[in-house]
């Protein structure tokens, strides 16, 4: 029981990260109709400024500050001089174009802060562990970051909901020359939502920075999980990216758990480990598969 409890846990603190990349980049590509590839490099900056901000300053509030909104502006920087040029163009030109996004902040972030990975200490107030249950103890970095994650899920309910805000986002994703007929400034609204999925991925890198290694590239790794959880959930659709973002990580956190185990007494000992090895890397695309065989659409599709 101790080790299922633990690797829920474990489950639910991979999902809450998948969740922040993948709700900003459901918005950008539910509401702007854009496909992002770039958005894991949103993940990436927010990881490195928080970094740098902890190595001068020492403070962990001041490394959340610095990640949220030096990605936040990059988005910006981003949107307006490159994704507003691809509103209008099918979706290879955004594929394209995005991607040498992600080649050219790849060198832009090594020519800022060096080759060598900077490394992120977990802070005093979040270090140690809590007893949440009798003999098993869990660490408070972790908790704290299923409880970003759950917070980051209401207010973006609650904004998307209940706000004019999110009422015109929800507008515009429906039909997005009706409401900029209607007086609405369409281009001030994808502006809008695109630096709110950049401002996301850039938390996302900074409650990652003290668990996860910090480096080069490391949104393109996070990207392709992040997609999975979009199509399993349902393309454009917050909901689904919180229903795609459990089942993924709690997929990925029990199959690295339990899979060995059960090869190992189902097959031979030489040829378990190569077989458990491989079904642990699948295990979320085996999910998928499923998923679109039963719900083409994902589990939760956009509403239209």
């Amino acid at each position: 029981m101790y080790m299922f409890v633990e690797q829920a846990m474990n489950g639910l603190q991979y999902s809450a990260l998948l969740f922040l990349l993948s709700a900003g980049l459901t918005l950008i590509f539910g509401i702007m109709n854009v496909v992002n590839l770039a958005h894991g490099s949103f993940y990436m900056v927010g990881a490195f400024c928080a970094a740098s901000a902890v190595a001068i300053t020492g403070s962990f509030t001041v490394a959340i500050i610095a990640a949220v909104f030096s990605a936040g502006v990059y988005g910006l920087i981003v949107e307006k001089l490159i994704i507003s040029r691809l509103y209008h163009r099918d979706h290879l030109d955004q594929v394209l174009a995005t991607l040498g996004v992600i080649f050219f902040t790849n060198a832009l972030v090594t020519l800022v802060f060096g080759r060598s990975p900077p490394f992120v200490d977990i802070p005093p107030l979040l270090s140690g562990s809590v007893q949440i249950l009798p003999g098993l103890n869990y660490p408070i970095m972790r908790l704290a970051f299923i409880g970003a994650g759950v917070l980051v899920a209401i207010g973006l309910w609650f904004l998307i909901s209940r706000t004019r805000v999110g009422m015109l986002v929800r507008a515009g994703a429906d039909d997005a020359e009706i409401v900029d007929a209607l007086g609405i400034n369409i281009r001030r609204l994808f502006l809008l939502v695109f630096g709110l999925g950049a401002l996301l991925g850039g938390f996302a890198g900074v409650m990652g920075a003290p668990l996860l290694a910090i480096e080069i590239g490391m949104g393109e790794k996070i990207l392709i999980t992040t997609l999975v959880v979009i199509v399993v959930g349902g393309v454009g659709s917050v909901r689904g990216a919180l229903v795609g973002s459990l089942l993924v990580g709690l997929v990925d956190s029990f199959g690295r758990a339990y899979i060995p185990i059960w090869m190992s007494q189902i097959l031979p000992p030489e040829y378990s480990d190569s077989v458990s090895s491989s079904l642990v890397s699948a295990s979320i695309y085996i999910l998928m598969a499923i998923v679109l065989l039963v719900k083409p659409r994902g589990l939760v599709p956009a509403q239209r």
